[in-house]
């Protein structure tokens, strides 16, 4: 049934919160292989890492600009608990921090392989195997509006959708590359990758516009499409409409998903570091550069429409008239039943996310630095900012660790911290990008409490539990390396300044 679209739509938009590719800020002047990832030109002071498999890097990231975490868990009345959708919640207070884009973007990056050694005095090469997800969800502030506040507001009013946006995609990367020395201060780094895609869902926004109708109906000019290639399949009625799509789970658990090569595209990483004078280095570096065309089993749906629907209008589930399920599948019922799609097997191409670095570091001592890092992630229609100060410790190869400040997603209270500790061969390492500074406590009361936190006079028991108080993202790196050797020749890597073991 047409039922099984939205339990697609919910696994790709599930798939996409809780895994887009951010790499850790912190990561950028810490003293681990993983640098490079940053910026090609970056190396570590060892002179040989192998990462262990599977689990040399495991880096998550999940960004937005417009929800934060105590806007879906706050206090109500007494001590319950509510989220922005009850009826006791102002939503105008919700609606103040929306923007007119809003975006939530996610990633998750496994590192299958990673391999790093010095060939020479000043020649530095690396190998990575990685598999990627990368999840980005665009919506206009109009819509979410439209949604909680109903449509008073919009009568006799167009409202432009042309910036909603959908683009999941699951590929896997391979990459060879090195960084060396340019005269006395220069060292640039080349990172080319080849990219194997797995799995894609991708929509294609030429124009959609809304007008809401005196009565209250909506009018919906479409011209969009979605394309999907491998582990979906589209299946359509009689009248050319999409009536399910199903997914291929044991694709993930054959041999052929270990060598999988059908859908080819390819990246390249750049990255400089310069150095002025012995304290201050600039650098700068364009990561993911680069695109994949989807070749095997593609499904593209293209859509032409001008037509009526009864609307969207989350104020009926708020009010306790209708439940959120119920909403949903009238309005994907409308969809359906005033569309008509064509379909094709034309091959398509995405687009990686592609990440601009500029950074500037001050050594005060041989193992203590300050650093500033800008970092700008161009995602479809949308960049994203983000601006981090550093203070970063690195006592030779066996101990890094940094402290950070970092202002991104509309917010400017978000601390990161990484650490790194060397035993004999084999290197630790975990990173937490923006732990939020300011948190809320939520108690709560329950009856019949144990005697430890029982209060003697009426026999109930308060919780009380410590939630963010404006948390709208995370990104958190952590990973094994076996690392060799100390071999930095200080002539010609003043960058990293560190000390001969």
């Amino acid at each position: 049934m047409f039922r099984r679209l939205i339990n697609t739509a919910l696994f790709l938009f599930a798939v996409s919160l809780c895994s887009f590719s951010q790499n850790s800020q912190v990561l950028y002047y810490m003293n681990i292989p993983q640098n490079h990832l940053m910026n090609p030109a970056l190396r570590p002071s060892n002179s040989f890492y192998i990462g262990f498999p599977g689990i040399t890097s495991i880096n998550l990231s999940v960004n937005n600009n417009f929800i934060n975490f105590s806007d879906i868990i706050l206090p109500g009345k007494g001590d319950s608990l509510i989220t922005f959708l009850h009826p006791d919640y102002n939503i105008d207070d919700f609606l103040a921090g929306i923007h007119d884009r809003n975006f939530i973007s996610s990633s998750l990056t496994l590192q299958l392989f990673g391999l790093g050694f010095n060939a020479g005095k000043d020649l530095y090469i690396f190998v990575d195997v990685t598999d990627r997800f990368a999840g980005n969800f665009a919506i206009p502030g109009d819509l979410i509006r439209l949604a909680l506040k109903g449509n008073d507001e919009f009568i006799g009013k167009t409202i432009d959708l042309s910036d909603l946006d959908a683009d999941f995609q699951y590929f896997r990367e391979y990459g060879i590359g090195f960084s060396k020395n340019i005269g006395k201060n220069l060292r640039i780094g080349v990172k080319p990758k080849l990219l194997s895609g797995i799995m894609s869902a991708s929509m294609e926004n030429n124009s959609l516009g809304l007008t809401v109708n005196e009565d209250f109906t909506h009018t919906l000019d479409a011209d969009l499409s979605v394309h999907l290639s491998k582990q979906f399949n589209v299946y359509y009625d009689e009248e050319n409409r999409p009536d399910s799509i199903t997914f291929d789970e044991s694709f993930f658990s054959s041999p052929r998903f270990l060598w999988y090569t059908s859908n080819i595209g390819f990246g390249i990483d750049l990255g400089a570091t310069f150095d002025i004078g012995n304290r201050f280095q600039v650098s700068a570096a364009v990561t993911d550069l680069g695109f994949i065309s989807w070749s095997d089993s593609v499904t593209n749906m293209s859509a032409k429409s001008h037509f009526e629907f009864s609307g969207l209008n989350i104020t009926d589930v708020i009010n306790g008239d209708k439940t959120l399920e119920t909403l949903g599948e009238e309005m994907l019922d409308s969809l359906k039943n005033s569309f008509v799609f064509s379909n094709d097997d034309t091959p398509y191409q995405t687009y990686l996310p592609v990440g601009i670095s500029i950074g500037g570091r001050f050594n005060l001592t041989k193992s203590l630095s300050i650093g500033l890092l800008s970092k700008s992630t161009v995602i479809q229609k949308q960049i994203h900012e983000a601006l981090t100060l550093s203070a970063n410790l690195n006592l030779s190869n066996i101990f890094t660790t940094s402290l950070s400040y970092t202002a991104a997603n509309s917010r400017y209270d978000n601390m990161g911290a990484g650490i790194a500790l060397r035993l004999g061969f084999f290197q630790l390492y975990l990173i937490a990008d923006r732990i939020p500074l300011y948190w809320n406590r939520i108690e709560s009361t329950s009856e019949n409490g144990s005697s430890q936190m029982m209060n003697p006079v009426n026999g109930t028991k308060t919780t009380s539990t410590p939630v963010p108080a404006n948390w709208n993202m995370v990104n958190m790196r952590f990973g094994l390396n076996l690392s060799f050797g100390n071999k930095v020749n200080i002539k010609h890597d003043k960058p990293m300044l560190i000390e001969q073991n």
